[in-house]
């Protein structure tokens, strides 16, 4: 069979992705204002607005695959909550105002994102929006849980502001521009952290943002430039893509919209390939599909379904593999299409969490790409990127990645079309680097010293300096600073590997309250006086005499018990990368009157470094070079500082407090309350004062 292939370059229009968005929000918030505007059986039970927890779901949407993802996971999903009032339209008292109630409904963000073509933001690009006071509503460096035992919500999730992310943009240009509802574009240099925060990309990233009408959001996409701007199409006949998509070793985004399987009962239980399928063959007229996305992504199953074939040689052919050290190798394309083969049994997997939904960085989400295909495509064309992955409790040293960018080449441009890769056991791997080291001496009889002498030590790091084989097998995958400081603060100064200084004020740090402090501050008369101001106005403002007659009660439970807790900070860390024009240096560190050399090399079509360091001098008395994060410590001048220029809000732009014909006798009145409300109050503070 004949397949027709063609190669078009197209240009993002940034703007057609900011209407997917306007369109969404703008469809959710327009509800009629009856009290049938929205019916209740819909959803039975939704937690609370930004963080909460699917409870229970109707017969209706129980079929549906995003939410019962969000329902499985067991864990607080990020919300918005949608509301508006509801007034009486009967004909006899429409214009008199009578509020019913309020109808709203909380839409997972996760819903909205999935709006989003991700294909077309490029490899590092995304989606972002904020509200009207600068707060983020949704962003993939959005961080409202942390770990301790179990995920928790951070106590401030829902109110962190853009420039707490995009801290490059020192002046809030963007964010400003954002909350006050404009439309245009940014540029700036960026710095993006990845794989738990402890590698960096240098990027320059362009902002296109709008607001959203009938809401208080603002929404922004960020381009890499470099990325995202031009890509590869292609055209193959239907038959032949369905049968190279349906393929077991095939898999498509799970969090991406191929077809909006969502809106109708009867599509609700179809997988994206099982809707493409349909879609295609014209089953289903009223199925919902983006026609582009699916014509690239069958042009991608077909151009890498010899892939198979060639996978599945290598598995039979035991001399290639006789040791079972590749377990997977695995392919991914832009149009969120992947393949992987298994080269043993699953339960014989070295990291059983690599490519699978636990694996949120190793996967194509809503809002990124996987990360060893962002890595891939930051390198030089050609070259493989190895690392040790780390895990989210503690580092896996079991396994090595390796992943290459596969690169477009045309005499216009050169698109990164796809990544591919392979998992192998940590082992198998520095069992070939040390052979590789041993067979020196017997090519060419040049090689004067080896690795298994004991005056040197051997190191093979990474582009971000962390370890990958070593004779100290428990220091495999620390970073090389805390083994060899002496060492990588000589490289600092030689400009071998740079420093590059990162912010995170989405921080917590641990702090120990001590057992005195609560009781020192009772035994001081001034915060006696002051603790009983303040339950004065909030009783005033509350009414709340429950709380005064258990103030013994309420004491108690505010008892310190000594323990550390987690609060919010600020903190200040260092990443490190490599300079790719420095191959090999060499250098001299003195330690105490004794001098000790050391060689760095870097190994060709690969991010990989080989350092060579004398063992002859004790160099344990010099500082270590960590990646630990530093709490940034603000004093009072700063904080008051921050009271007196604070950040751009935006109110909203029109307020409607009452309704000129209301009656306001018929919602009651505090007026007549101020009598009864002193000679109340008038015992409660003289039995307090007389304790």
């Amino acid at each position: 069979m004949q397949r027709n292939r063609g190669i078009l370059f197209s240009h993002v229009c940034c703007s057609t992705l900011l209407c997917f968005w306007i369109a969404v929000c703008r469809s959710v918030v327009l509800v009629e204002g009856s009290p049938q505007g929205i019916p209740l059986s819909v959803v039975k039970l939704w937690a609370s607005a930004f963080g909460g927890e699917i409870k229970s779901l109707s017969a209706k949407y129980s079929g549906s695959q995003l939410l019962q993802k969000l329902k499985d996971k067991r864990a607080p999903s990020m919300m918005t909550t949608v509301a508006m009032p509801v007034f009486s339209t009967k004909n006899e008292t429409r214009n008199q105002g009578i509020l019913l109630g309020v109808a709203g409904t909380d839409i997972p963000l996760q819903e909205l994102m999935k709006i989003i073509p991700k294909h077309m933001l490029g490899i590092h690009g995304y989606a972002f929006a904020v509200t009207n006071n600068g707060y983020i509503l949704t962003h993939p460096d959005l961080r409202p849980m942390y770990q301790q035992g179990k995920k928790r919500r951070k106590p401030n999730y829902s109110s962190v502001d853009l420039s707490e992310v995009e801290w490059e943009d020192k002046d809030d240009i963007l964010r400003n521009a954002m909350v006050n509802r404009r439309t245009g574009t940014f540029s700036m240099e960026v710095k993006r952290t990845v794989d738990k925060g402890k590698r960096v990309l240098k990027m320059h990233n362009d902002y296109y943002y709008t607001d959203i009408k009938g809401t208080p959001f603002s929404v922004g996409v960020a381009l890499s430039r470099g990325h995202g701007k031009y890509f590869f199409r292609g055209n193959v006949s239907v038959e032949a893509g369905l049968h190279d998509l349906e393929q077991p070793d095939v898999a498509l985004a799970d969090e991406w919209t191929y077809c909006n399987t969502d809106e109708h009962l009867e599509h609700r239980p179809l997988t994206q390939i099982q809707a493409i399928r349909l879609f295609l063959t014209g089953r289903q007229s009223h199925l919902k599909c983006d026609r582009e996305l699916i014509q690239e992504v069958l042009f991608d199953a077909v151009i890498t379904a010899p892939l198979e074939a060639y996978w599945t040689g290598l598995a039979l052919n035991k001399s290639e593999n006789s040791d079972k050290g590749v377990e997977i190798a695995y392919l991914g394309t832009r149009t969120g299409l992947s393949r992987t083969n298994l080269f043993v049994v699953p339960e014989l997997l070295s990291n059983q969490d690599f490519l699978t939904a636990e694996d949120k960085e190793g996967v194509f989400n809503a809002d990124h790409f996987p990360l060893w295909y962002k890595r891939a495509s930051e390198q030089v064309p050609g070259t493989f990127v190895y690392s040790v992955p780390f895990s989210s409790a503690s580092e896996n040293k079991s396994v090595v990645l390796a992943s290459t960018a596969i690169q477009l080449l045309d005499d216009r441009k050169s698109p990164i079309v796809a990544a591919v890769g392979i998992q192998m056991k940590l082992e198998y791997f520095q069992r070939k680097f040390w052979t590789a080291c041993r067979q020196c001496t017997a090519l060419d009889g040049r090689c004067s010293i080896s690795c298994e002498s004991g005056d040197i030590n051997c190191y093979l790091i990474d582009n971000n300096g962390f370890i990958l084989v070593t004779e100290e097998i428990s220091q495999t995958g620390l970073f090389f600073g805390e083994v060899e400081g002496a060492v990588m603060n000589k490289l600092l100064q030689m400009g071998s590997f740079k420093r590059i200084t990162l912010y995170d004020y989405q921080a917590h740090c641990r702090d120990y309250a001590g057992s005195s402090d609560c009781a020192r501050t009772l035994l001081n008369p001034f915060s006696v006086v002051k603790w009983i101001l303040t339950e004065v106005i909030i009783f005033l403002l509350e009414f709340n005499f429950y709380s005064w007659w258990n103030v013994g009660l309420s004491v108690k439970a505010q008892k310190p018990q000594g323990k550390t807790k987690m609060v919010p900070c600020d903190t200040e860390y260092p990443a490190f990368v490599s300079e790719r024009t420095i191959k090999e240096t060499t250098g001299n560190i003195d330690c105490d009157g004794c001098f000790r050399s050391f060689v760095i090399q870097q190994i060709p079509s690969s991010n990989l470094f080989m350092v060579v360091v004398e063992n002859k001098c004790d160099c344990s008395s010099a500082p270590p070079v960590t990646i630990d994060p530093i709490e940034i410590i603000h004093n009072e001048s700063l904080k008051c500082d921050r009271l007196k220029f604070q950040k751009d809000r935006k109110k909203p732009e029109s307020c409607h407090p009452f309704h000129p014909e209301e009656n306001a006798m018929e919602c009651g009145s505090a007026t007549g309350l101020s009598s009864t409300l002193t000679t109340a109050l008038f015992p409660l503070l003289t039995s307090l004062i007389s304790r």
